[in-house]
């Protein structure tokens, strides 16, 4: 039988396209069968029909089948890749509106604070009903490869509850590791890196240049450098005091520790404008609201993008098709995986999600021991963790209090809210969000009395401390020939 490799939200155009690119530069995938599944029958045709454009250009034969029956697209499936947003730019947008109200300025809101909390409260209780699927339809043994954020919340759910062979995959590694490369002065495949904590809170611990330690070089050499010094404020900071550079952008960081966004001013001080992922308000919603726009309108023309190519140069450093590589070929890969802790980075919790380097082969994916991360650097990711297993546990549990305990101990929305904001903001959360909240159906009732009883905290009407306009496919064109930098 060929190998058969399904995709949940399959109408995602960006990872949908670039994983099948990936996949299909490897030749013994060439006879593959891909199944994709959305709910959103328009956008999946949309991705289909791109993709098939892609492998006729590369005169290629996989099949691709596309339903909006998932468990049918799943059926026999070895692997799966999901990669879905629950709630799509609708709930996304409560995400960051409702918060912004109580003073959280957000400038992604898919991770960790109050809009990727909520996002994994959505999340989970759908990815519970992949699993079931997964168990009951899918190949023996199937693997799940997570994209899906919040990265750490949805794999953990997944290997505790779901009852399926999961790995959580992100690109924030490789990123920061041609970021070091660079104000080394190298290349990347010249410089060797340990990487290890949690997604998106992962830290350089070991960076060796021809067996030469160079880690503590680090902070001199951003400092160095122009561009990352305008752009990368949070970052050089966080490695100036704790010692070790992290992985994530300058505005996923500044939003998951509580010490950069406090208020305007402040957080002026620490982002730069010219990209959205710097730090600007509601970043990442505005550029993936351009970005469908855009999308719908250009195809709704009958305009595609040129084919992608798919050759080995092209081929992108995403993990998942180098771990399905690996595992059906015996090539060894080694990577950054999201897996259970265990023992392998012993200050942190045995039952987490972390991210660490590892090996895959025919044997499977084979986690690396770490040992303790700098003390500094653990306590930042456990201030993460506990938020992160309470929201996990509030979501298949459908429990409120757990709910309105994560974000209490999150530390942003900690350093901006009190108890009685928190326990508003979380009533008005439940109620925006609902039509994607099954677990919560009492909830979400006596948090409605509340709300209409009243009498309710005064919130701020406010854009928040650096956001930008939404732009049109129009007004799109004409900023990115005035600044590349400023497009989606």
């Amino acid at each position: 039988m060929p190998l058969k490799i399904a995709f949940i939200g399959a109408g995602s155009i960006g990872f949908t396209r670039r994983l099948i690119a990936d996949l299909l530069t490897v030749p013994e995938f060439a006879t593959a069968e891909f199944a994709f599944t959305d709910i959103n029958a328009r956008n999946l045709a949309m991705v289909t029909d791109l993709c098939k454009a892609d492998i006729t250009a590369n005169n290629l034969v996989p099949r691709i089948t596309a339903t909006t029956k998932r468990r049918d697209a799943l059926k026999g499936a070895n692997y799966v890749f999901c990669v879905v947003r629950i709630g799509g730019l609708e709930a996304f947008t409560h995400d960051i509106e409702i918060p912004l109200k109580y003073g959280v300025d957000q400038c992604v809101g898919d991770t960790l604070c109050a809009g990727g909390i909520m996002y994994a409260q959505r999340g989970i209780a759908a990815l519970l009903d992949f699993c079931k699927d997964i168990r009951e339809v899918a190949a023996p043994n199937c693997l799940l490869l997570n994209y899906a954020n919040p990265m750490a919340m949805m794999t953990w759910a997944a290997t505790k509850y779901g009852g399926v062979r999961c790995v959580g995959l992100c690109h924030g590694v490789q990123h920061g590791h041609f970021q070091i490369a660079r104000v080394l002065g190298l290349e990347k495949k010249d410089v060797d890196i340990v990487c290890a904590g949690i997604n998106h809170q992962t830290w350089f611990v070991k960076v060796n240049t021809n067996g030469r330690d160079r880690t503590k070089e680090l902070l001199k050499a951003f400092e160095r450098d122009k561009e990352y010094k305008r752009d990368e404020k949070v970052r050089i900071d966080m490695l100036r005091r704790f010692g070790y550079y992290s992985t994530e952008s300058n505005g996923h960081l500044s939003e998951y520790v509580p010490w950069y966004r406090k208020n305007d001013k402040e957080i002026m001080n620490w982002i730069d404008m010219g990209v959205w992922i710097l730090g600007e308000t509601g970043g990442y919603l505005r550029v993936c609201t351009e970005g469908r726009h855009w999308f719908e309108a250009e195809f709704g023309k009958g305009k595609k993008p040129e084919p992608m190519r798919y050759t080995k140069e092209n081929r992108s450093e995403e993990h998942g098709s180098y771990i399905l590589e690996a595992l059906e070929t015996g090539r060894v890969y080694r990577g950054h995986f999201n897996l259970v802790n265990k023992a392998t980075i012993t200050n942190l919790p045995a039952d987490a999600i972390i991210e660490s380097p590892g090996y895959v082969d025919r044997f499977g994916i084979n986690q690396v021991p770490v040992g303790d991360l700098p003390l500094g650097c653990a306590a930042v990711c456990n201030a993460s963790i506990s938020v992160q297993r309470l929201g996990v546990e509030a979501a298949v549990h459908g429990d409120d209090e757990l709910l309105r305990q994560a974000f209490m101990m999150d530390p942003l929305v900690g350093a901006m809210c009190t108890p009685p904001q928190i326990w508003q903001m979380v009533d008005e959360m439940l109620v925006a969000l609902s039509p994607w909240l099954p677990q919560y159906k009492k909830s979400v009732a006596a948090a409605k009395k509340r709300l209409a009883k009243g009498p309710l905290l005064p919130t701020k009407k406010t854009r928040g401390a650096a956001r930008l306009k939404t732009r049109s496919l129009a007004e799109l064109k004409r900023a990115e020939k005035k600044n590349p930098r400023a497009g989606h």
